[in-house]
C-alpha cells in the first residue's frame, strides 16, 4: 500500500477517516475521564520537533500537568524525548503512531498536537473523537478544508479545541488591547497597521546520517526523504509557507484587534533566495479593513534578508497614537501625537510609563533637515511584564478551561477565521490580483 501512487491530499484524507474509525472500533469513550481529585490532567504530546520541545518547556512548568505519553514518528526524537525527561523526574511511555497511543492510552484528558501541518487534521479529529481535548498549533491545517473538518469536529463531539495563536493568552497584549486600544482610546481613529516578521537567511536543517529513517516510514507518514521530512515547512502538500509559519501568528492579530474581518487581500511574493524549496521566502500582503470610521489598510511581510531585518512586532497607527507590540518587549513602545490630548490620566493609573524624552544633538547638518520631517514623538512604555514562557499563558487557559474555570481564548472557530484569510493571501499572490473576502465565507 506504501508504494500506490496518491496524492498527500488523498493520503491525509484517508488517514484522517482511518484514524476515526480506529477510535470508534477500539471501544474508545465518548467523553474524556475528568480531571482527578486533585485537578491533575493526564497529557500527550504527539510530535517532538522543534515546536514540540518548546511546548514540552512550557507543559513541565505548569502545575496540575502530567505528561503520560509523547508520540512521534521518528525513533531518534522519541529516544530523545524519553531520555530528557527521564533526567526531569517524568517518566512517559512512547509511540511511534498516535493511534496506537489512542488504543492503549486509557486515562489521558488532553493531546497537545504540534505535528508538521499537513497531520493537525487527522490528528486533532482523531483525538477529539476519542473523547479527548486537544490543544493544536496554528496553523490548523495546510488546507481550508482540513481546518474547516476540525471546526466540525469540535461541534460534533463538545469537546473543546485551542489553537496555538499564543498571543491571544499573553498579557501584555490582552492589556494592551483591553486598556489602551479599547478604554483609553490612544490610537484615536485608527488608520492603518503593519506587521513584519523577517528572517535571517539560515541553512536548511540536516539529521544524524545513522538516525535516518527507512523509505517505507516515510512514504508510510506522507514524506518523500529526510530532506523533506526536517524541512516540510517549505513544501507545498505539507505546508503553509512563511504566511501560515510566521504569518499566521501576526494577521491574526489585525482580525483581533481591529475587532473586524477584512474584505480584500491582495499580494506579491516570490521564491528569490532559496533554489531548493516550493514556497517563496519574500512575502508581502495587504488586507482591507472596514472599520466604523473608515477603512484601514494592514500591510504584512516576511522576507529574507539580515539579522538586522528589524525584528518581530505589529503596529497599530491612528491620527492621536500609535502602539508598537511585540512578545519581545524591547521592541513594543507606544507613541503620542502632539496634536492629542495629554496622556496624564493614563500615567496616573499606571497604563502606562512615560519613556525620557531622547537627547537631541547637534549636527553640522541640522540646518539641511527637511522642514517637513515630523518631530519627535513622546514616547511610553506598557507597565505589564511576566516572566513566563511566551506559550505558557495560552496552555494554562487551555488547561484552566478543562477544569471549566475559564473560557478558550482562541478556540478553533474563532482562529479559522484568521487562518481563512492567510489561504486567501496565498491565492492572491499566486493570482497576482485582489480577492474580495465576505464574512459569512470566513465562518466555519
Amino acid at each position: 500500500m506504501v508504494n500506490e501512487p496518491v496524492t498527500r491530499r488523498d493520503f491525509v484524507r484517508t488517514a484522517a477517516v482511518a484514524g476515526a474509525g480506529l477510535v470508534l472500533a477500539s471501544g474508545s469513550r465518548l467523553f474524556a475521564q475528568a480531571p482527578s481529585a486533585n485537578g491533575r490532567i493526564n497529557v500527550a504530546l504527539v510530535g517532538f520537533g522543534a515546536q514540540g520541545r518548546v511546548l514540552l518547556e512550557s507543559l513541565l512548568k505548569i502545575e496540575g500537568i502530567q505528561l503520560a505519553a509523547v508520540c512521534d514518528i521518528w525513533d531518534y526524537a522519541r529516544t530523545y524525548a524519553e531520555r530528557y525527561l527521564k533526567k526531569t523526574g517524568v517518566e512517559v511511555r512512547t509511540y511511534r503512531d498516535h493511534e496506537e497511543m489512542l488504543a492503549k492510552e486509557k486515562d489521558l484528558q488532553a493531546v497537545v498536537v504540534a505535528t508538521p501541518d499537513f497531520w493537525h487534521a487527522p490528528v486533532t479529529n482523531a483525538c477529539l473523537r476519542a473523547g479527548l481535548d486537544v490543544y493544536c498549533e496554528k496553523m490548523m491545517s495546510n488546507t481550508v478544508e482540513g481546518a474547516r473538518s476540525m471546526v466540525k469536529t469540535m461541534k460534533e463531539t463538545g469537546r473543546l479545541l485551542q489553537i496555538g495563536h499564543q498571543r491571544r493568552s499573553n498579557p501584555r497584549y490582552l492589556f494592551a488591547l483591553n486598556r489602551l486600544m479599547r478604554e483609553a482610546k490612544i490610537c484615536g481613529r485608527l488608520t492603518a497597521a503593519q506587521a513584519q516578521w523577517n528572517r535571517a537567511v539560515t541553512p536548511d536543517f540536516g539529521w544524524p546520517k545513522k538516525a535516518a529513517m527507512d523509505q517505507e516510514t516515510l512514504s508510510k507518514y506522507g514524506f518523500a526523504d529526510m530532506h523533506q521530512f526536517r524541512n516540510w515547512r517549505w513544501f507545498k502538500e505539507l505546508g503553509g509557507g512563511p504566511l501560515s509559519d510566521l504569518g499566521a501568528h501576526q494577521i491574526d492579530i489585525f482580525n483581533w484587534w481591529f475587532g473586524v474581518r477584512p474584505r480584500s487581500v491582495m499580494g506579491t511574493a516570490g521564491l528569490d533566495y532559496y533554489k531548493n524549496h516550493e514556497w517563496y521566502d519574500n512575502a508581502m500582503v495587504v488586507y482591507e479593513y472596514p472599520l466604523p470610521e473608515g477603512a484601514a489598510r494592514a500591510f504584512y511581510q516576511v522576507q529574507t534578508t539580515t539579522s538586522a531585518g528589524g525584528g518581530y512586532f505589529e503596529y497599530f497607527m491612528g491620527d492621536e497614537g500609535s502602539l508598537k507590540m511585540s512578545e519581545n518587549p524591547k521592541l513594543s513602545t507606544v507613541f503620542r501625537e502632539a496634536r492629542a490630548q495629554s496622556w496624564d490620566e493614563w500615567v496616573h493609573r499606571n497604563y502606562l510609563r512615560a519613556q525620557a524624552a531622547p537627547v537631541a544633538e547637534a549636527s553640522p547638518d541640522a540646518a539641511k533637515v527637511d522642514v517637513r520631517e515630523t518631530a519627535a514623538l513622546a514616547s511610553y512604555e506598557i507597565p505589564v511584564l511576566f516572566n513566563k514562557a511566551i506559550h505558557q499563558p495560552h496552555l494554562e487557559n487551555f488547561f484552566n478551561a478543562i477544569r471549566g474555570k475559564a473560557k478558550l481564548n482562541c478556540p478553533a472557530n474563532e482562529a479559522f477565521a484568521s487562518e481563512y484569510v492567510i489561504f486567501k493571501a496565498n491565492e492572491a499572490i499566486a493570482a497576482r490580483r485582489t480577492i474580495d473576502l465576505t464574512p459569512a465565507e470566513m465562518d466555519a
